[in-house]
Protein backbone atom coordinates (compact mmCIF):
# COMPACT_ATOMS: atom_id res chain seq x y z
CA UNK A 1 0.00 0.00 0.00
CA UNK A 2 1.66 3.06 -1.29
CA UNK A 3 0.84 6.71 0.57
CA UNK A 4 -0.63 7.23 -2.44
CA UNK A 5 -3.48 4.98 -1.56
CA UNK A 6 -4.60 7.48 1.17
CA UNK A 7 -6.44 11.10 0.51
CA UNK A 8 -3.87 13.10 0.96
CA UNK A 9 -2.81 16.31 -1.28
CA UNK A 10 -0.65 16.24 -3.67
CA UNK A 11 1.53 18.91 -1.63
CA UNK A 12 1.78 16.25 1.58
CA UNK A 13 2.44 13.67 -0.58
CA UNK A 14 5.64 15.39 -2.35
CA UNK A 15 6.79 16.22 1.26
CA UNK A 16 6.66 12.50 2.01
CA UNK A 17 8.94 12.05 -1.14
CA UNK A 18 11.45 14.18 0.16
CA UNK A 19 11.26 12.96 3.18
CA UNK A 20 12.45 9.73 1.72
CA UNK A 21 8.99 7.88 3.33
CA UNK A 22 8.98 4.58 0.95
CA UNK A 23 5.65 2.99 2.38
CA UNK A 24 3.69 3.32 4.82
CA UNK A 25 4.42 1.60 7.93
CA UNK A 26 1.76 -1.04 9.90
CA UNK A 27 0.29 1.91 12.01
CA UNK A 28 0.43 4.42 9.52
CA UNK A 29 -1.77 2.25 7.78
CA UNK A 30 -4.32 1.85 10.34
CA UNK A 31 -4.77 4.85 12.03
CA UNK A 32 -4.30 7.52 8.71
CA UNK A 33 -7.75 6.43 7.35
CA UNK A 34 -9.33 6.57 11.09
CA UNK A 35 -8.02 10.07 11.86
CA UNK A 36 -8.51 11.22 8.83
CA UNK A 37 -12.54 10.61 9.03
CA UNK A 38 -12.24 11.91 11.86
CA UNK A 39 -12.56 9.42 14.50
CA UNK A 40 -11.13 8.94 18.17
CA UNK A 41 -8.20 6.96 18.72
CA UNK A 42 -6.09 4.75 20.52
CA UNK A 43 -2.95 3.49 19.44
CA UNK A 44 -0.04 1.41 20.42
CA UNK A 45 3.54 0.38 18.61
CA UNK A 46 6.67 0.07 19.07
CA UNK A 47 9.43 2.78 19.57
CA UNK A 48 10.55 3.79 15.89
CA UNK A 49 7.47 2.33 14.11
CA UNK A 50 5.79 5.60 12.42
CA UNK A 51 3.47 6.61 14.96
CA UNK A 52 4.14 10.36 14.74
CA UNK A 53 3.81 10.82 10.90
CA UNK A 54 0.70 8.50 11.76
CA UNK A 55 -0.98 11.34 13.32
CA UNK A 56 0.66 14.43 11.44
CA UNK A 57 -0.40 13.55 8.20
CA UNK A 58 -3.83 12.85 8.34
CA UNK A 59 -4.31 15.90 10.62
CA UNK A 60 -2.51 18.39 8.23
CA UNK A 61 -5.02 16.84 5.60
CA UNK A 62 -7.87 17.93 7.72
CA UNK A 63 -6.47 21.29 8.20
CA UNK A 64 -5.35 21.79 4.52
CA UNK A 65 -9.72 21.01 3.99
CA UNK A 66 -10.35 22.97 6.82
CA UNK A 67 -8.30 25.67 7.84
CA UNK A 68 -9.87 27.59 10.74
CA UNK A 69 -9.01 32.04 11.12
CA UNK A 70 -5.82 31.16 12.63
CA UNK A 71 -7.38 33.49 15.59
CA UNK A 72 -7.05 30.03 17.58
CA UNK A 73 -5.72 26.35 17.34
CA UNK A 74 -7.80 23.98 15.94
CA UNK A 75 -4.97 20.97 17.03
CA UNK A 76 -3.67 20.61 20.17
CA UNK A 77 -0.51 17.65 20.53
CA UNK A 78 0.61 17.63 23.99
CA UNK A 79 3.70 15.44 25.49
CA UNK A 80 5.71 14.53 28.28
CA UNK A 81 8.79 16.29 27.43
CA UNK A 82 10.24 19.48 25.32
CA UNK A 83 12.73 17.46 23.42
CA UNK A 84 9.60 15.55 22.17
CA UNK A 85 7.75 18.92 21.52
CA UNK A 86 10.24 19.81 19.30
CA UNK A 87 10.73 16.86 17.49
CA UNK A 88 6.75 16.55 16.53
CA UNK A 89 6.82 20.23 15.56
CA UNK A 90 9.52 19.89 13.39
CA UNK A 91 7.80 16.82 11.58
CA UNK A 92 4.74 18.86 11.10
CA UNK A 93 6.93 21.43 9.55
CA UNK A 94 8.63 18.95 7.47
CA UNK A 95 5.01 17.58 6.23
CA UNK A 96 3.60 20.99 6.09
CA UNK A 97 6.60 22.84 3.89
CA UNK A 98 4.60 22.85 0.85
CA UNK A 99 1.18 23.44 2.00
CA UNK A 100 0.29 26.96 2.81
CA UNK A 101 1.84 26.14 5.80
CA UNK A 102 -0.46 26.46 9.40
CA UNK A 103 1.03 28.33 11.72
CA UNK A 104 2.49 25.86 14.30
CA UNK A 105 3.05 26.96 17.83
CA UNK A 106 5.59 24.62 20.24
CA UNK A 107 5.30 25.76 23.83
CA UNK A 108 7.58 24.17 26.35
CA UNK A 109 9.42 24.64 30.02
CA UNK A 110 13.12 25.30 30.52
CA UNK A 111 13.21 28.59 28.66
CA UNK A 112 11.42 31.96 29.20
CA UNK A 113 7.97 31.80 28.41
CA UNK A 114 7.74 35.31 27.15
CA UNK A 115 8.65 34.46 22.94
CA UNK A 116 6.36 32.12 23.42
CA UNK A 117 3.87 34.44 24.00
CA UNK A 118 4.37 36.53 21.60
CA UNK A 119 4.62 34.05 18.90
CA UNK A 120 1.34 33.24 19.97
CA UNK A 121 -0.08 36.86 20.21
CA UNK A 122 -1.14 36.59 16.10
CA UNK A 123 -2.96 33.00 16.70
CA UNK A 124 -2.07 29.71 15.80
CA UNK A 125 -3.12 26.86 13.88
CA UNK A 126 -1.64 24.01 15.86
CA UNK A 127 0.24 24.02 19.27
CA UNK A 128 2.17 21.89 20.68
CA UNK A 129 3.31 21.67 24.50
CA UNK A 130 3.92 20.20 27.33
CA UNK A 131 0.96 20.55 29.59
CA UNK A 132 2.86 22.61 32.52
CA UNK A 133 3.79 25.19 30.15
CA UNK A 134 0.98 25.09 28.26
CA UNK A 135 -0.93 25.83 31.91
CA UNK A 136 1.01 28.68 32.05
CA UNK A 137 0.48 30.12 28.82
CA UNK A 138 -2.88 30.06 29.70
CA UNK A 139 -2.85 31.42 32.89
CA UNK A 140 -1.10 34.85 30.81
CA UNK A 141 -4.65 34.46 28.69
CA UNK A 142 -1.87 33.67 25.83
CA UNK A 143 -4.02 31.01 23.75
CA UNK A 144 -7.65 29.75 24.18
CA UNK A 145 -8.31 26.32 23.13
CA UNK A 146 -12.52 26.65 22.70
CA UNK A 147 -11.84 26.16 18.81
CA UNK A 148 -9.57 22.60 19.33
CA UNK A 149 -10.76 19.94 17.07
CA UNK A 150 -8.53 17.46 17.48
CA UNK A 151 -6.58 16.85 20.63
CA UNK A 152 -3.77 14.11 21.06
CA UNK A 153 -1.83 13.17 23.94
CA UNK A 154 1.32 11.58 22.50
CA UNK A 155 3.70 9.01 24.84
CA UNK A 156 -0.27 9.19 26.39
CA UNK A 157 1.43 6.35 29.10
CA UNK A 158 3.54 9.14 30.45
CA UNK A 159 0.79 11.52 30.03
CA UNK A 160 -2.22 9.96 31.75
CA UNK A 161 0.35 8.80 34.92
CA UNK A 162 -0.16 10.72 38.38
CA UNK A 163 2.54 13.42 37.69
CA UNK A 164 0.11 14.74 35.01
CA UNK A 165 -3.09 14.07 35.68
CA UNK A 166 -4.05 17.43 37.74
CA UNK A 167 -2.48 19.01 34.76
CA UNK A 168 -4.29 17.02 32.11
CA UNK A 169 -7.71 17.64 34.49
CA UNK A 170 -7.61 21.36 33.70
CA UNK A 171 -6.62 20.86 29.93
CA UNK A 172 -9.76 19.11 29.28
CA UNK A 173 -12.16 21.11 31.11
CA UNK A 174 -11.34 23.79 28.69
CA UNK A 175 -11.79 22.39 25.48
CA UNK A 176 -14.57 21.82 23.83
CA UNK A 177 -16.58 18.91 24.91
CA UNK A 178 -16.93 17.76 21.10
CA UNK A 179 -13.96 16.97 19.33
CA UNK A 180 -11.64 14.41 18.06
CA UNK A 181 -9.28 12.50 20.74
CA UNK A 182 -6.32 10.66 19.97
CA UNK A 183 -3.86 8.78 22.16
CA UNK A 184 -0.56 7.34 20.76
CA UNK A 185 1.63 5.44 23.02
CA UNK A 186 4.32 2.33 22.58
CA UNK A 187 2.70 0.92 25.47
CA UNK A 188 -0.54 1.20 27.49
CA UNK A 189 -0.33 -1.66 30.35
CA UNK A 190 -2.21 -1.56 33.15
CA UNK A 191 -3.70 0.65 34.83
CA UNK A 192 -2.68 3.20 31.97
CA UNK A 193 -5.05 0.99 29.92
CA UNK A 194 -8.18 1.48 32.22
CA UNK A 195 -7.40 4.90 32.64
CA UNK A 196 -7.53 5.06 28.26
CA UNK A 197 -10.40 3.42 28.15
CA UNK A 198 -12.01 5.40 30.96
CA UNK A 199 -10.95 8.51 28.73
CA UNK A 200 -12.19 7.10 25.49
CA UNK A 201 -14.66 3.93 25.77
CA UNK A 202 -15.68 4.39 21.84
CA UNK A 203 -12.41 4.99 20.41
CA UNK A 204 -11.52 2.75 17.59
CA UNK A 205 -8.33 1.30 18.88
CA UNK A 206 -4.99 -0.29 17.08
CA UNK A 207 -2.42 -3.03 18.44
CA UNK A 208 0.45 -3.47 16.35
CA UNK A 209 2.15 -6.14 17.02
CA UNK A 210 5.47 -6.08 14.74
CA UNK A 211 8.18 -8.20 14.71
CA UNK A 212 10.77 -7.02 17.27
CA UNK A 213 13.45 -4.89 15.81
CA UNK A 214 16.96 -6.34 15.43
CA UNK A 215 18.27 -5.71 19.24
CA UNK A 216 20.64 -7.66 20.48
CA UNK A 217 20.24 -7.98 24.30
CA UNK A 218 22.84 -8.78 26.80
CA UNK A 219 22.82 -9.14 31.20
CA UNK A 220 26.15 -8.91 32.68
CA UNK A 221 26.30 -9.42 35.91
CA UNK A 222 28.95 -7.41 38.39
CA UNK A 223 29.78 -6.12 41.34
CA UNK A 224 27.80 -2.61 42.25
CA UNK A 225 31.26 -0.90 42.88
CA UNK A 226 32.79 -2.40 39.57
CA UNK A 227 30.32 -1.36 37.02
CA UNK A 228 31.70 2.29 36.14
CA UNK A 229 34.93 0.29 35.42
CA UNK A 230 33.11 -1.98 33.22
CA UNK A 231 31.41 0.51 31.66
CA UNK A 232 34.48 2.36 31.06
CA UNK A 233 35.97 -1.19 29.30
CA UNK A 234 32.45 -1.71 27.42
CA UNK A 235 32.51 1.94 25.99
CA UNK A 236 36.29 0.51 24.81
CA UNK A 237 35.23 -1.90 22.76
CA UNK A 238 32.89 0.37 21.16
CA UNK A 239 35.41 1.74 18.72
CA UNK A 240 33.75 5.32 19.35
CA UNK A 241 30.25 4.05 18.63
CA UNK A 242 27.64 6.35 19.93
CA UNK A 243 25.99 5.32 22.84
CA UNK A 244 23.03 6.37 25.09
CA UNK A 245 23.60 5.20 28.97
CA UNK A 246 20.75 4.89 31.51
CA UNK A 247 20.91 6.00 35.01
CA UNK A 248 18.27 6.16 37.80
CA UNK A 249 18.22 9.72 38.64
CA UNK A 250 19.55 13.36 37.45
CA UNK A 251 22.46 13.68 40.27
CA UNK A 252 23.81 9.92 39.03
CA UNK A 253 23.82 11.04 35.19
CA UNK A 254 26.05 14.33 36.32
CA UNK A 255 28.15 11.94 38.30
CA UNK A 256 28.88 9.72 35.81
CA UNK A 257 29.60 11.75 32.90
CA UNK A 258 32.17 13.63 34.60
CA UNK A 259 33.62 10.11 35.97
CA UNK A 260 33.91 8.93 32.17
CA UNK A 261 34.93 12.58 30.99
CA UNK A 262 38.01 11.74 33.63
CA UNK A 263 38.42 8.49 31.86
CA UNK A 264 38.86 10.34 28.50
CA UNK A 265 35.25 9.52 26.73
CA UNK A 266 33.40 12.02 24.66
CA UNK A 267 30.88 12.23 27.17
CA UNK A 268 27.30 14.59 28.77
CA UNK A 269 25.04 14.40 30.94
CA UNK A 270 21.10 14.64 29.74
CA UNK A 271 18.48 15.18 32.87
CA UNK A 272 15.88 17.83 33.22
CA UNK A 273 18.19 20.58 34.80
CA UNK A 274 20.00 21.66 31.67
CA UNK A 275 18.72 24.87 29.80
CA UNK A 276 16.45 23.92 26.55
CA UNK A 277 19.48 25.22 24.61
CA UNK A 278 22.39 23.34 26.31
CA UNK A 279 20.01 20.52 25.71
CA UNK A 280 19.33 20.59 22.09
CA UNK A 281 23.76 21.24 21.94
CA UNK A 282 24.03 17.62 23.79
CA UNK A 283 21.86 15.81 21.25
CA UNK A 284 23.29 17.73 17.91
CA UNK A 285 26.62 17.14 19.42
CA UNK A 286 25.59 13.58 20.16
CA UNK A 287 24.55 13.55 16.18
CA UNK A 288 27.32 14.66 14.76
CA UNK A 289 30.23 12.63 16.20
CA UNK A 290 31.31 15.35 18.39
CA UNK A 291 29.77 13.46 21.84
CA UNK A 292 30.43 9.74 22.22
CA UNK A 293 28.25 9.50 24.90
CA UNK A 294 24.89 10.28 26.69
CA UNK A 295 24.17 9.72 30.26
CA UNK A 296 20.92 10.05 30.67
CA UNK A 297 17.02 9.17 33.01
CA UNK A 298 14.08 7.57 31.79
CA UNK A 299 12.17 11.18 31.38
CA UNK A 300 15.02 13.22 29.81
CA UNK A 301 15.64 10.45 26.81
CA UNK A 302 12.28 10.22 26.24
CA UNK A 303 12.73 12.52 23.53
CA UNK A 304 15.98 11.36 22.13
CA UNK A 305 15.50 10.08 18.41
CA UNK A 306 18.94 9.49 17.03
CA UNK A 307 19.11 7.83 13.65
CA UNK A 308 21.69 5.17 13.70
CA UNK A 309 22.41 4.62 17.39
CA UNK A 310 24.21 1.37 17.72
CA UNK A 311 24.20 1.19 21.86
CA UNK A 312 22.04 1.08 25.43
CA UNK A 313 23.28 0.60 28.11
CA UNK A 314 21.24 -0.21 31.69
CA UNK A 315 23.93 1.27 33.89
CA UNK A 316 20.85 1.58 36.66
CA UNK A 317 18.12 -1.04 35.47
CA UNK A 318 14.55 0.59 35.13
CA UNK A 319 11.89 0.23 37.53
CA UNK A 320 9.06 -1.26 35.31
CA UNK A 321 9.44 -3.58 32.28
CA UNK A 322 6.96 -1.00 30.40
CA UNK A 323 10.55 1.68 30.87
CA UNK A 324 13.01 -1.76 29.86
CA UNK A 325 11.25 -1.72 26.65
CA UNK A 326 10.97 2.39 25.86
CA UNK A 327 15.20 2.69 27.00
CA UNK A 328 15.85 -0.47 24.32
CA UNK A 329 14.05 1.12 21.69
CA UNK A 330 15.79 3.84 21.53
CA UNK A 331 18.58 1.53 19.49
CA UNK A 332 17.44 -0.81 16.61
CA UNK A 333 15.81 2.01 14.90
CA UNK A 334 14.74 2.04 11.44
CA UNK A 335 15.78 -1.61 10.29
CA UNK A 336 19.37 -0.94 11.97
CA UNK A 337 21.05 -3.40 14.14
CA UNK A 338 20.90 -2.45 17.76
CA UNK A 339 22.96 -3.69 21.12
CA UNK A 340 20.82 -3.79 24.63
CA UNK A 341 23.56 -4.05 28.17
CA UNK A 342 22.20 -4.24 31.16
CA UNK A 343 24.79 -4.19 34.03
CA UNK A 344 22.84 -6.76 36.97
CA UNK A 345 24.46 -6.27 40.37
CA UNK A 346 23.18 -8.18 43.45
CA UNK A 347 20.28 -6.22 44.81
CA UNK A 348 19.24 -6.33 41.29
CA UNK A 349 19.04 -9.73 40.15
CA UNK A 350 15.57 -10.30 41.63
CA UNK A 351 14.35 -7.00 39.96
CA UNK A 352 15.69 -8.18 36.45
CA UNK A 353 14.25 -11.43 36.56
CA UNK A 354 10.53 -9.93 37.05
CA UNK A 355 11.60 -7.83 33.70
CA UNK A 356 11.72 -10.77 32.32
CA UNK A 357 9.09 -12.71 33.34
CA UNK A 358 6.89 -9.56 32.50
CA UNK A 359 8.57 -9.24 28.87
CA UNK A 360 8.32 -13.14 28.26
CA UNK A 361 11.91 -12.81 27.71
CA UNK A 362 15.08 -14.61 29.13
CA UNK A 363 18.68 -13.33 28.42
CA UNK A 364 21.40 -15.83 29.61
CA UNK A 365 23.59 -14.17 32.54
CA UNK A 366 27.27 -13.02 31.45
CA UNK A 367 30.23 -12.68 33.61
CA UNK A 368 33.41 -10.79 32.18
CA UNK A 369 36.98 -11.41 32.86
CA UNK A 370 38.53 -9.28 35.67
CA UNK A 371 35.28 -8.59 36.63
CA UNK A 372 33.41 -12.08 38.35
CA UNK A 373 30.86 -10.63 40.70
CA UNK A 374 31.45 -11.65 44.57
CA UNK A 375 28.68 -9.64 46.16
CA UNK A 376 25.42 -11.49 47.92
CA UNK A 377 22.43 -9.40 47.53
CA UNK A 378 21.29 -7.96 50.84
CA UNK A 379 19.94 -9.87 53.61
CA UNK A 380 16.00 -8.09 52.96
CA UNK A 381 16.14 -8.87 49.56
CA UNK A 382 18.21 -12.65 49.89
CA UNK A 383 14.77 -13.22 52.53
CA UNK A 384 12.20 -11.62 50.33
CA UNK A 385 13.14 -11.72 46.73
CA UNK A 386 11.50 -8.37 46.74
CA UNK A 387 10.63 -7.33 43.38
CA UNK A 388 13.35 -4.51 43.57
CA UNK A 389 10.40 -1.57 43.00
CA UNK A 390 8.70 -3.33 40.27
CA UNK A 391 4.92 -2.54 40.57
CA UNK A 392 2.74 -6.23 41.07
CA UNK A 393 -0.12 -7.33 39.21
CA UNK A 394 -2.93 -5.79 42.09
CA UNK A 395 -3.36 -2.03 41.97
CA UNK A 396 -1.39 -0.23 44.14
CA UNK A 397 -2.49 3.26 46.26
CA UNK A 398 -0.79 5.53 43.05
CA UNK A 399 -2.12 3.44 40.93
CA UNK A 400 -5.64 3.74 42.63
CA UNK A 401 -4.79 7.87 42.66
CA UNK A 402 -4.07 7.50 39.09
CA UNK A 403 -7.55 5.97 38.10
CA UNK A 404 -9.26 8.05 40.34
CA UNK A 405 -7.17 11.10 38.73
CA UNK A 406 -8.27 9.64 34.89
CA UNK A 407 -11.68 9.30 35.95
CA UNK A 408 -12.35 13.10 36.73
CA UNK A 409 -10.50 13.96 33.63
CA UNK A 410 -12.93 11.98 31.76
CA UNK A 411 -15.99 13.22 33.02
CA UNK A 412 -14.67 17.09 32.80
CA UNK A 413 -14.01 15.66 28.60
CA UNK A 414 -17.69 14.16 28.58
CA UNK A 415 -20.30 16.99 27.71
CA UNK A 416 -22.92 18.20 30.42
Amino acid sequence: MPFTSFALDPALLRAVHDLAYREPSAIQREAIPLIAQGFDVQASARTGSGKTAAYCLPLLQRWHDAPGDGSAPTVLVLLPTRELVLQVCATLQQLSVHLRRPKIIAAYGGVSINPQLMALRGGADMVVATPGRLLDVLDNNGVQLDKVRTLVLDEADRLLEAGFADELKRILALLPATRQTLLFSATFAGPVQQLARALLPTAQRIHIDEAAPDIRQRAIEVDAGRRSDLLCQLLAEQDGARVLVFVASKQGAMELAKALQREGFRAAALSGELAQERRERVLENLKNGTLQVIVATDLAARGIDVAALPVVINFDLPRSPQDYTHRIGRTGRAGEQGLAISLIDADSRAHFRLIEKRLQMSLPREQIAGFLPRDTPSPRLAASDDNGGIKGSRPSKKDKLRAAAAAAAAAAAKPD
